[in-house]
This record gives C-alpha cells, sequence and structure tokens, in this order.
C-alpha cells in the first residue's frame, strides 16, 4: 500500500521535528521547502525555495516555531495545507478537535473537549487539558501545563514549563515566560513572567 506523502515547510530545527512526527505516521515526505536561498539541503532532501507544479499538489504542513512568521508563511501560500498531525506517543482525544496544520509533539496530551485552531504547536511533553480553547497560531512549549477550560487568543506563546490555572483567559499575541504560573486573566499582547505572573510591559502590536 502506497504511503500518504507529504510536504514540509522549514529546513530548520523545528522542522527536524516535525519530520519524526510525520515519520511517526508512517507518511512519506515528498519535499523540503524553505524561503532561504542559502539553506540547499536538509535531511538529505535538497530544499526547494519556489515550490510549484505537482509539489504544490501534496498537503504541506509548516516547521516554523516563530508565530509572525507562521502566520505570514501560511497566509501567502498557495497549494494544499495539512490537516492536523500528531506524534504516535502523543494521547488526543478523539472528542478534541484541531485545525488544519496544527502539529501535536512527542509525549503530549490534548485532552477531551479541547478545541485547537490553525496552525499551532503543542510541544514535547506538554499538557492541554479538557475543554480547553486555543486560538490560530498558539505555540505551546515544552513541558507547558495548560489545564481545564483555559481559553489562549490567537498568536499567543506559552513558554517552556508554565503552568495556567483552570479558567483563565488569555488574549492574543501575549507572551508568557518560560516557567510562569498564570492565576488571572491576562489582556492582548501582554508580556508576562514569574510566579505569580507579573504583565512587565506590552508589546508594540
Amino acid at each position: 500500500m502506497e504511503r500518504t506523502k507529504i510536504n514540509i515547510y522549514g529546513a530548520s530545527g523545528h522542522g527536524k521535528v516535525i519530520f519524526d512526527v510525520l515519520r511517526s505516521q508512517d507518511l512519506e515526505i515528498h519535499a523540503i521547502f524553505d524561503d532561504n536561498p542559502e539553506v540547499k539541503e536538509f535531511l538529505n532532501y535538497t530544499v526547494i525555495h519556489k515550490p510549484k507544479g505537482d509539489a504544490l499538489r501534496l498537503p504541506t504542513v509548516f516547521a516554523i516555531g516563530d508565530n509572525k512568521i507562521r502566520e505570514k508563511v501560511t497566509n501567502k501560500f498557495q497549494g494544499i495545507i495539512a490537516d492536523a498531525v500528531f506524534h504516535r506517543s502523543a494521547v488526543v482525544s478523539a472528542i478534541s478537535n484541531l485545525g488544519e496544520g496544527t502539529v501535536i509533539m512527542p509525549n503530549a496530551v490534548v485532552n477531551a473537549g479541547t478545541r485547537i485552531g490553525k496552525h499551532c504547536i503543542v510541544n514535547s511533553g506538554a499538557v492541554v487539558e479538557h475543554d480547553v480553547e486555543l486560538g490560530d497560531f498558539v505555540h505551546v512549549a515544552p513541558n507547558t501545563a495548560i489545564t481545564g477550560n483555559v481559553k489562549i487568543g490567537e498568536g499567543t506563546q506559552i513558554g517552556a514549563g508554565a503552568s495556567i490555572v483552570p479558567g483563565i483567559t488569555i488574549g492574543k499575541w501575549v507572551s508568557i515566560g518560560a516557567g510562569a504560573v498564570i492565576i488571572k486573566d491576562i489582556p492582548d499582547y501582554a508580556i508576562v513572567v514569574g510566579n505569580p505572573g507579573k504583565i512587565i510591559k506590552y508589546s508594540n502590536e
């Protein structure tokens, strides 16, 4: 039986993890795309800088860790975007909902009733509990714990090892520092660090 073919957009360290995610599901990597003309080869594949033709007729998953860049690249992409993919070791509830382009990394957990938007990253070992809502382009870093009924807006970055208590609402394009503990709602564009989490400034958005 022929394996399903898929492309990766992004020849970087994040792309290596995506490569393993796809291979764990027995998907065949067809081509690697990247905008940087100086990157010629990646994981023994010749990198394509201007994808066209047959390559664009196959689904593509985006291996770009930066949320803003991932949004920019996916918005201009003319090909087919892959459905959500997850590593074989991840635990993903059958009654969760994952948007297109979203990737769930090794040993991550996505529990029941959770809704995850488009092009999100739930990184290695992260736990996203029941009835959580993640907007598009959210990145949940490794070993983060997002407890039940939390809502997180578009483009927000949750740092490694951060913890978010139940029922919290976090706005869009927020940056939560590594190890932060979030015990109250956070407005749009805030930058938050510490335990308990404190807003130290706002981004320029």
